[in-house]
């Protein structure tokens, strides 16, 4: 298909006008939306806090999701591979699905590596003020390598894996995380009350 004719298609695209507002959905749930963006190296513990911090958020009478990087690229994402457009793309991906499961009224917890800050700055663009938490899961690369829960630093310092985030594929640390955690030094159940508690501080 042209250019031409995908112009010609995106200029008749008119979103529908909803009766249903945002607030109004989150209101049935008794609370305020938002998107916690867990970003860092592979084995640094994100998957897991993730998962904790559902559990404790569903213990309150919370509404949530949990978008786990690794469990998207077996469905929707799985058309993409690991260069830099297609992680790029993938986090587009992300953002945009976390962003309208904010507009259902649900408090979305993704995890990601999201290894480049643009992209990361483009997901935050999606959403509204006081909507979106940027929480570094700052664990080191030595200690994400010792831990290897996929076996996937033994085969990217082999050379099997090519472009593996941290080693020949750049990770671009948040300069300005509203959370910051090291998984190394801070146990599961300190870490949720430390993300939480920031988010409730702001």
């Amino acid at each position: 298909m042209s250019n031409h004719s995908l112009s010609n298609e995106s200029a008749v695209i008119r979103p529908f006008a909803l009766s249903l507002s945002v607030q109004a959905r989150a209101a049935l749930k008794h609370q305020q939306p938002c998107c916690l963006w867990l970003t860092g190296l592979s084995g640094s513990g994100k998957s897991t806090l993730a998962n904790a911090l559902e559990v404790r958020l569903s213990e309150q009478g919370r509404h949530t999701f949990v978008l786990d990087g690794d469990n998207l690229r077996t469905g929707l994402c799985s058309d993409l591979g690991m260069s830099d457009t297609a992680r790029k793309e993938n986090i587009r991906r992300l953002g945009e699905v976390a962003r309208l499961m904010v507009d259902a009224g649900l408090i979305v917890i993704v995890s990601a590596i999201s290894p480049f800050s643009i992209d990361r700055a483009s997901a935050r663009a999606l959403f509204g003020v006081g909507q979106f938490f940027e929480i570094y899961i700052s664990t080191p690369f030595a200690v994400c390598a010792r831990r290897d829960p996929k076996g996937l630093y033994r085969a990217a310092l082999d050379g099997r894996i090519k472009r593996f985030t941290g080693l020949d594929s750049p990770y671009e640390a948040p300069l300005a995380a509203d959370c910051e955690i090291n998984t190394d030094t801070v146990g599961i159940t300190e870490a949720v009350d430390r993300i939480l508690a920031s988010v409730l501080k702001k």
